[in-house]
């Protein structure tokens, strides 16, 4: 398999995992949906644990794939908020937290990035 062949696997997998972890530890996610947000923070968890499930599934399948992709970059920018909300949230706990709160912001760009790469590979694009 191929390194262009594996890698929309690989995004698929990270998308799966995070989807997965939203309903298995919801706790850890509820605390940084801001708080301007409408409705419960469960709720939004959830959601966004199922929207990244639907993500990977799409992106798994060459079908779906650059359509999914694409989704993926638009939701990677569109989580930003929240891990914005946690970095400043963590800002007083200890420096391990807090360094891994401030290590998420500039991860968002290369989920971006990944994402446009496999939806451009997918339409034959360079």
């Amino acid at each position: 398999m191929s390194r262009s062949e594996r890698s929309p696997l690989l995004l698929a997998g990270l998308l799966a995992a995070a989807g997965v972890a939203h309903f298995a530890a919801p706790r850890t996610f509820d605390a940084i949906v801001p708080s301007a947000l409408p409705g419960s923070r469960r709720a939004w968890t959830y959601g966004s644990g199922a929207v990244e499930l639907a993500l990977a599934a799409g992106i798994a399948a060459p079908r779906t794939r650059a359509a999914a992709a694409k989704a993926a970059a638009a939701f990677f920018v569109g989580v930003f908020p929240a891990n914005v909300q946690m970095a400043v949230d963590w800002r007083h706990r200890p420096a391990p937290l807090r360094t891994a709160a401030l290590a998420r912001l500039p991860l968002q760009l290369p989920l971006v990035l990944w994402a446009r790469a496999v939806a451009r590979a997918e339409e034959g694009r360079p």
